[in-house]
């Protein structure tokens, strides 16, 4: 597989390579070693999760407080999405910024991200199914939630008809008035919470990677 970074620190592409035969593919999603090589972020599963929604729903942008965090591994396992990561880390050196990945099922092309990113997603076609990796479990009232629609972000949907989203979505906050209300998690605390695992680089080693 090829993992790659993206414009958003801490969160990384993974492209499986697929080996076709006469009965369809075969590919790797991920490899344990390959990614901590690459990222210094170790694959520790500790809850797995789908979502499966109609054409047009918009879902995100969504983080998670630190403590306790969740790190995300994201594929699209059926139909189609265009999925968006924001970093969502004050003081981090890319805080704010965005990029943006087209998921489906048979590229089999995965997000990998750190604590302290956020995740949206707009989906491409109808009965997409999202396959959450999810590095701890979740807990209730820990969720962070940012306006996808934020016009400081100006997030590349390319709308053509309004999205379909959850009453929380619609109501939440711009980036700006999250991070004023001190809802949002430091990039600082975000790196020490990378060494938490024992088979992890060191805060400082991470940084010096980075």
């Amino acid at each position: 597989m090829l993992i790659t970074e993206t414009a958003v620190l801490d969160a990384y592409r993974a492209e499986p390579e697929p080996i076709p035969d006469h009965r369809g593919l075969f590919y790797e999603t991920l490899r344990h070693e390959a990614l901590l090589a690459a990222t210094g972020q170790p694959l520790q599963v500790r809850q797995v999760h789908f979502t499966v929604s109609g054409r047009n729903v918009l879902r995100g942008i969504h983080g998670t407080t630190l403590p306790p965090g969740q790190g995300k591994i994201v594929t699209c396992v059926r139909g189609a999405a265009l999925t968006v990561v924001v970093d969502l880390r004050v003081g981090s050196p890319t805080f704010g910024a965005h990029d943006v990945v087209r998921q489906d099922a048979r590229s089999g092309t995965a997000l990998c991200l750190a604590d302290g990113l956020g995740l949206a997603y707009l989906t491409l076609s109808d009965d997409t199914c999202m396959n959450y990796l999810c590095t701890k479990e979740y807990v209730p009232g820990t969720i962070i939630d940012i306006d996808a629609l934020d016009p400081a972000l100006g997030l590349p949907w390319e709308l053509s008809e309004p999205p379909v989203r959850s009453a929380r979505d619609a109501a939440a906050p711009t980036l700006d008035a999250a991070a004023d209300r001190g809802l949002l998690p430091t990039y600082e605390d975000c790196l020490l919470a990378y060494s938490s695992f024992p088979d992890t680089l060191t805060s400082e080693e991470a940084a010096k990677n980075r």
